[in-house]
């Protein structure tokens, strides 16, 4: 099938928390139709078989808008539904375990915080990298932090793309992006918007500017 290719300009990871009784793929459509490039299936206390049903949903939304999907975590999950790839923590299976069972062509991401964590899963073979957290979080309580000359340290270090996360929001996107990070992973600062289209335009559009439009 050959590799997969992906874009993590704007990478959005769920969380149903923030819903607030809207459905899951509504949003996400909206999301992508803002300009979201990456959509990464983020689930912590759901049993399998719910996970593998929403996943499946969230699969055909992805696919409409032709946007990879990534899971977190769940390397079984990512190969029932035939997920672009998924992403790693430090405490999910090694790198080069994951790879053997997904095989070359799908996309593996890893979470890092340090120049020595990114080096060492760029050999690993990950694809991509999230790196963080740059702000404090909720969806991450206790998380490293990682601060703007971190992120530049990490990207002069490796040659795989990177995507900052945590807690960033729209008023900080044209700052880290600055750093010379390939993208920014968000969660509530769009799915907890009233206007989630409108959210994620206005945050494609502050990444394009630094980026100077170009795809």
């Amino acid at each position: 099938m050959g590799k997969i290719n992906f874009d993590c300009r704007l990478y959005l990871v769920t969380d149903r928390r923030w819903l607030g009784g809207r459905n899951l793929c509504d949003v996400l459509e909206e999301a992508v139709q803002g300009g979201v490039t990456l959509l990464q299936l983020r689930e912590k206390e759901i049993s399998s078989q719910d996970y593998y049903q929403l996943a499946k949903k969230v699969k055909k939304t992805a696919d409409k808008y032709h946007v990879p999907l990534i899971i977190n975590d769940r390397l079984d999950i990512a190969l029932a539904v035939d997920a672009a790839g998924v992403h790693l923590g430090l405490d999910d299976l090694p790198i080069p375990v994951a790879r053997k069972i997904l095989g070359k062509d799908r996309i593996i991401g890893a979470s890092a915080a340090t120049v020595a964590e990114a080096l060492r899963f760029q050999e690993q073979g990950a694809d991509y990298l999230g790196v963080g957290a740059v702000f404090p979080t909720a969806t991450k309580l206790g998380n490293e932090q990682v601060g703007f000359e971190d992120l530049r340290r990490i990207k002069a270090a490796v040659r795989i793309p990177i995507a900052a996360i945590g807690g960033i929001k729209a008023e900080h996107a044209r700052d880290v992006m600055a750093t010379g990070v390939d993208g920014v992973a968000v969660v509530s600062a769009i799915m907890d918007q009233m206007d989630i289209g409108a959210a994620a335009r206005q945050l494609a559009a502050l990444i394009g500017q630094v980026k100077g439009g170009v795809a």
